[in-house]
Parts: structure tokens; sequence; C-alpha cells
């Protein structure tokens, strides 16, 4: 029977809570899923996938939690049924290793000596084969547990780190840029469930610029679900523009941002605010800037993305598929705030002596926002 075997990583260094990261794994596998009767079962060390549907792969690779997977065939913990199927899986030519785990110690041959077996058993049938037990271009993988023995020859590569939902929820601001949907998906990743958030402006832009959002949160919710609330900004924009000098102007901006991203935090009982802020990268990203627009929020605001370069975020937003998307030309509601020559080394106390000539309206931003859910 082909089955898909599922392996992680880091849930198995969780002591007494591994049971519960296994479990939400799974449960987050069977929302994905979708309720086809595919029966999906914890054993120790791994959850198998009792179908060899080959759709399941794709699910597999953008699940956070799974570190890499296979589709194996699955046989009774039998050492000729293993070496029958095993000869199955090797390639006619070239190097080859067998590698051997076992979970059900009491199996009567250790690691070594299935190995040994199995690779003797291989070259009996496959003359053209030779071992390399260091750098092999191929490797026949073999598990035995209790009841059963999984025998493949190639992994999917997962995204690894946690099950999305373990770590809580977090407010993850997406701009249209390439960073922020990097910074959600590092969220993700960490085991956080995300509500994203997006401020808009009404321009003659807009139809282009909301489908953009739109795809790239699409785009995430290929991971895990996720919800976005699109905020109008049109109002406050135009009170920043008329009160606020020209220098100031973002940092006032990305303090309203704060704000009402806060608001949000505490209607979703999120924990804390995810930005794809990287240092250094613009004018309100030095550290007296950041200082001052996280002073405003309610919540820690945490920055994944803080000490990588341009080309590292690009090849994670390639790797996840929101690059392309992430380049499109688009207006978003900064365009109109910047400055030829920003402020870059601003305070709390000055900002909010400008702040306090404005009639920002955020609560009512906030009630007018736009919410839609992706993968529930």
């Amino acid at each position: 029977m082909r089955v898909y075997v599922v392996h992680y990583s880091e849930i198995a260094l969780k002591g007494k809570n591994r049971s519960y990261f296994e479990r939400k794994l799974v449960g987050n596998l069977r929302r994905k899923l979708g309720d086809g009767g595919i029966k999906i079962r914890r054993e120790y060390g791994r959850i198998v996938i009792d179908s060899g549907d080959e759709r399941i792969e794709n699910v597999l690779r953008k699940t956070p939690g799974v570190k890499y997977s296979a589709l194996a065939e699955m046989v009774e913990p039998d050492i000729g049924l293993i070496a029958e199927k095993a000869i199955e899986f090797a390639p006619d030519s070239g190097t080859f290793r067998v590698e051997t785990k076992r979970s059900y110690k009491e199996f009567p041959m250790n690691s070594m000596e299935v190995n040994r077996l199995i690779g003797e058993r291989i070259l009996r049938v496959k003359k053209n084969l030779k071992v390399d037990l260091k750098n092999p271009e191929n490797t026949v993988y073999i598990e035995i547990s209790k009841d059963h023995a999984y025998i493949y020859s190639g992994r999917i590569e997962g995204v690894g780190g946690l099950p999305a939902g373990v770590s809580g929820k977090v407010v993850a601001l997406i701009s249209g840029g390439i960073d922020s949907p990097v910074s959600a998906f590092m969220a993700m990743k960490r085991g956080a469930e995300v509500v994203a958030v997006h401020f808009f402006n009404s321009t003659i832009h807009s139809p282009s610029v909301r489908k953009k959002i739109h795809d790239l949160v699409g785009k995430l919710s290929e991971y895990h679900r996720i919800k976005l609330y699109m905020v109008p900004f049109v109002q406050i924009q135009r009170e920043i523009i008329a009160k606020i000098p020209a220098d100031y102007r973002m940092v006032v901006y990305r303090r309203s941002m704060m704000r009402m991203a806060s608001m949000i935090a505490e209607r979703e009982n999120a924990k804390a605010i995810f930005t794809g802020d990287n240092l250094g990268q613009v004018a309100s990203q030095t550290l007296d800037n950041m200082r001052t627009i996280y002073e405003a929020a309610q919540y820690p605001v945490l920055t994944p993305l803080i000490g990588l370069d341009k080309d590292e975020i690009i090849e994670v937003a390639r790797k996840i598929g929101t690059y392309e998307i992430s380049i499109l030309p688009y207006e978003d509601c900064c365009s109109l705030l910047v400055s030829r020559h920003p402020a870059t080394k601003t305070t709390p106390e000055d900002v909010m002596r400008f702040e306090s000539f404005c009639n920002l309206q955020e609560e009512d931003a906030v009630e007018n926002a736009e919410v839609y859910e992706y993968g529930f």
C-alpha cells in the first residue's frame, strides 16, 4: 500500500508537550486535505497519511511543521517483504546506499544489519549498481515500526519549523512589497496564526493594489489559513499631509499604523505585531525611527527580517511564491507621504507633539475595515 510518511524536526524536542504539537500538525493536515476520507495517524516519530494520492505532495510541501515527507510503500515488518520492496525502489545503475531507522527496537535485526542484508539482496538483482556510503547518487530509505515497515527512495522537502497555531495569533502588516509577505510567512513557520492587515488609499490605482494584496494573502494561505483586514487610510492620510511637516509624515503614518494594528490585535486576541522592517533599508527603518514608531504599539513588535540582506529576503520570497506578485507595480498609501529628505533621527516626544495637532480618526478606520478569510 502506498502511503505518505511525514517527518518533523523541532517537535521531537518538545518533551512532554510533544503530543500537543503532533496533534496540532495532524489537525492542520486534516483541514488542508479536506473531508475526503483520508486517514491520518500518528506513530512514534512520524505521521502517516494512508493515501498515495500525489496531490497530497503539494500540501506537505507547504505545511509548517513538516520537515520532509515521502511517498512510501507500506508492508508488514518482515525482512523478506522489506527486501522485495527495497529492490523495486533501488535504481538500475549508479551508486546507492540503504539507510534504516528502527523505532521498534525489538525487531530482530539492528539498523546496520538491515542495511547490510538489504544492500546485498539489491546487488544480487541490480548488477550495475555500486555501493557508496558517503556520497551516493541514490538512497533507499527503510523505516521499521512495530506494525509496519516503510520503504521509499526520495524525500519531499517541507517548510520545517512548527505547526501553525501552536504559538498563538499575531497581526502581520502587509504592504504589497517583497518584505512583508516574507515576514508573515516566517511568523507562520514559527507556529503563529496570522491576521494580515493592509492600509489602503482610494486612488485610480486602487483596483490593482487591492488585487495585488488579495493575491499575496491568497498565496500565503497555501501555507496556513489567514484572515485579512483591509483598512481605509484616505482620511488619515489627508490629515497627516495637512498637519504634519513633510519630513515627519512617514514616521507619523507608521505610528498610526501601529496603533490601528494594536486595535486589531486586541479584537483578534493576537499577542504581537509582525512587520517586514529591515534595519537601515529605508529612512523609516533607522534605529531611532523604529524606536519612535514601535513606541506607539500596544503589543510587542517582532521583525524577523531585521538582520537579513535584500538577496536573502528575495530568496525566501521566491521559494514561497510571493516574489513574482510582490514585484508587480503598485502605488501604496505611503507613496504620497515620502519626503525627499525624511527625518532619520526622530524621538517619540517630538513626533507626539506633531500628532497633537491631528485628528486621525483611527478607531473609525478600523471599524470600517473590510475583512476576508482565506483557507478557512
